[in-house]
């Protein structure tokens, strides 16, 4: 009875452990998204508050054996993770370096990290060297959310991503080859070590592959499983064929794993956005537990004993070691300027890998009864806290120095050869940037280029033809279709797959995707307006209906009242805002945006004309527009002082009232109650002369006239003054 006590005991505390481990973690990941920090940076914290050194909550070795069940697979899981959303197509700019990175990075690292440990660190060549190979991976685990924080530019990005899932398998695996040596003494023949790790790779890399294909073969022939069930059986079987190549030989699993997430990616199967995004969710969840109970199993006390040494260590290996690795992998890179190769030095966190394999040598290490286990788990440690805390929170300032931050990338790809997308694109190019528009209809695409814009006739959803647009580069995506789901689909696919800085959608007040709109939004912003009557606003520009303005945004006080003015022209439906020059860069317009004082807006302004005025006017329905001030738009209305409200003086009262507008009233006998119209009109002190705009007229007809007589109005040209002789 008392072992069934204490066997229930021990199972209530190990449940608990793993409770705190989940919340803890998962608030790790909560805080850090909130405060815009990779979340490693508290998933440390939290695990070194929760464990035996401070509060003594969690206690990870009460797992025993377990503890490297859940590591083992865990790390398959986010191996397989980091291959599913690695972009093969994305690695062809960087796929020389990135080949270099892996393989000669891979020497380079071992080599300096190892000497480093061994002169300074003052560790056994052995240990020395084992640190070394345990430090060669970076890692998904803090790469990827690192530069979903730091957005960067796409050739660096996709340089650190194929780096950190690929070099995880390859370090791995050269660490268990170098613990071999160790643990027999250094008896083991150079070419016994090489052909253990290549036959580690090879199996893995081939039980992978066979895998993935035959994962990606079912789920696009299968005729039977739901969704949920399909995600499902990607687990089980990438998990199955992790402890098959383990069975064969030890640590090829980790190769398997990202070789079955890329070879499954690259099967194109059928919408496998709720794939990647289970996966994405779980490997969360690994990470978060993992990263808590690993660091809550850290002793602070061989931290600190490690002394000046193992400082100087990690300090060479960041900033030594690792300029000189980037600088001789990329020594042929010639599309790779300074600026990106001196962020790409400093950016090389390491993760969930070398605190996991680490853990567990420090575990066998011991049990052979060699020296150093501890303290080369102390000194990973001490390697991934300063790597997470320097690089990780120094990424964005870094990123902004340099000026590799991705929302410097300027250019513009336009999905949609209408006269709307023609206009943006043009105004993009007239700021030297570079502009590319999309179609599918032929003629439309021809019309763009003899308005000197270039301009691809295909299909926008083939990945192909973005890149041959320049999407890799581009600071800027937007689709302006007539179709509002065309648009939808477009932004979504462009946003997933290429990851530019801005992608926005126009929805169209007639599309029946508004309804829809919202899905994705972190990712794919609105464009122009919540709703454009898109087709009323490419008429008027074939039409010639239209002026194209300018505006600066002011300060002080009259930056409100300018607001409110330009919005009310926006309902009404006079004016459409395009673009936003900021900083020298131009922005498609965000209804959600916020314009600050000094932006200049661009826009278009409703400005219709008679059919003579426009053959009077001369020229074709492609005349330049060419940007002006507009009157209109620029004069603010004078603001209506309070007094302006009190009702008119009685009909025996013959004062004037001063300031106010009032009029007085021509007799007793004449005298009217005062009407909505009249106290709207009390406001005008005289009548609009031959040089006020024509606009203000008809705003004061509509509240009178019927429509037929306002819009008359409206459309009439100014008259002209008259010749002096």
């Amino acid at each position: 009875m008392l072992d069934e006590l204490t066997a229930m005991d021990t199972a209530l505390v190990i449940m608990l452990q793993v409770i705190v481990a989940v919340i803890a973690g998962i608030g790790a990941q909560v805080v850090g998204d909130f405060l815009k920090v990779p979340s490693i940076v508290f998933l440390l914290l939290f695990g070194i508050l929760l464990g035996n050194d401070v509060l003594g909550i969690l206690n990870p070795q009460m797992f025993g054996d377990g503890l490297e069940v859940i590591v083992a697979l865990s790390v398959a899981l986010i191996l397989f993770e980091g291959g599913l959303n690695l972009e093969i197509r994305g690695l062809n700019q960087v796929s020389g370096s990135l080949r270099n990175l892996v393989t000669v990075g891979t020497l380079v690292t071992l080599l300096g990290a190892g000497m480093a440990a061994h002169w300074l660190g003052e560790f056994p060549w052995a240990i020395a060297f084992l640190y070394g190979s345990l430090v060669v991976v970076t890692g998904p685990t803090v790469i990827s959310p690192l530069l979903k924080q730091v957005q960067v530019e796409r050739p660096v990005a996709v340089l650190l991503e194929g780096e950190s899932v690929l070099i995880d398998p390859v370090g791995a695996i050269l660490a268990v080859v170098v613990l071999d040596v160790i643990l027999n003494n250094g008896a083991t023949d150079p070419l016994s070590i090489i052909s253990g790790l290549l036959a580690r790779l090879a199996i893995g890399g081939s039980i992978g592959a066979i895998g993935g294909w035959a994962l990606g073969q079912s789920l696009k022939r299968n005729r039977f499983l739901s969704d949920d069930l399909k995600n499902l059986v990607v687990l089980a079987g990438i998990w199955g064929f992790f402890g098959l190549a383990q069975l064969i030989r030890s640590e090829a699993g980790l190769m398997t794993a990202v070789v079955a997430g890329l070879v499954l990616r690259a099967s194109s199967i059928p919408d496998e956005r709720p794939l990647r995004r289970f996966k994405g969710q779980l490997t969360i969840l690994a990470v978060s537990v993992l990263f808590v109970m690993l660091s809550a199993d850290l002793s602070l006390a061989s931290l600190f004993a490690l002394g000046k040494g193992a400082l100087l260590t990690v300090a060479v290996l960041m900033f030594v070691v690792r300029p000189v690795n980037i600088w001789v992998c990329t020594l042929n890179n010639r599309e790779l300027h300074w600026r990106q190769k001196l962020f790409l030095s400093w950016i090389a966190p390491r993760g969930i890998v070398s605190a996991s394999v680490a853990s567990l040598f420090a575990i066998l290490l011991t049990e052979r009864g060699i020296t150093g286990g501890d303290s080369i788990k102390a000194l990973v440690f001490l390697t991934i806290i300063s790597t997470v805390f320097l690089q990780g929170l120094t990424a964005r300032w870094v990123a902004r120095l340099l000026r590799v931050n991705a929302t410097d990338a300027t250019g513009v790809v336009v999905v949609g050869c209408n006269p709307l997308g023609r206009l943006i694109a043009r105004l993009y190019q007239d700021e030297g940037e570079t502009a590319v528009l999309i179609d599918t209809d032929l003629q439309a695409c021809r019309i763009a280029e003899t308005e000197g814009l270039q301009a691809i006739a295909s299909s926008a959803l083939d990945h192909i033809v973005l890149e041959q647009a320049g999407i890799d580069v581009a600071g800027t995506f937007v689709a302006v279709t007539s179709n509002g789901t065309v648009n939808r689909v477009v932004a979504q696919r462009a946003a997933e797959e290429f990851n530019p800085p801005n992608v926005l959608t126009l929805l169209p007040s007639d599309s029946a995707a508004n309804s829809e709109a919202s899905e994705n939004a972190s990712k794919v912003k609105t464009a122009l307006l919540p709703q454009v009557p898109l087709k009323n606003w490419n008429r008027y520009l074939g039409d010639r209906d239209v002026r194209l303005g300018h505006t600066t945004i002011r300060e002080g006080e009259e930056l409100e009242r300018q607001m409110k003015h330009v919005r009310s022209l926006i309902e009404n439906g006079r004016v459409l805002p395009l673009l936003v020059q900021r900083n020298q860069r131009l922005q498609v317009v965000d209804p959600e945006q916020d314009w600050k004082s000094g932006d200049r807006l661009l826009f278009l302004y409703h400005n219709p004309k008679p059919q003579l005025m426009k053959r009077l006017g001369g020229g074709g329905s492609s005349s330049k527009l060419i940007v002006e001030t507009i009157t209109e738009v620029e004069n603010l209305p004078e603001p209506t002082p309070e007094t302006a409200i009190k009702p008119p003086p009685p009909p025996d009262s013959k004062a004037v009232v001063e300031g106010n507008g009032a009029v007085p009233a021509a007799s007793n006998n004449t005298a009217t109650p005062p009407t909505p119209s009249d106290g709207a009109q009390a406001n005008s002190k005289e009548p609009p002369s031959e040089n006020q705009p024509a606009g203000n007229s008809a705003e004061k007809a509509m509240g009178n006239n019927s429509k037929a007589e306002a819009m008359e109005e409206a459309i009439a040209p100014p008259k002209e003054p008259e010749a002096k002789t």
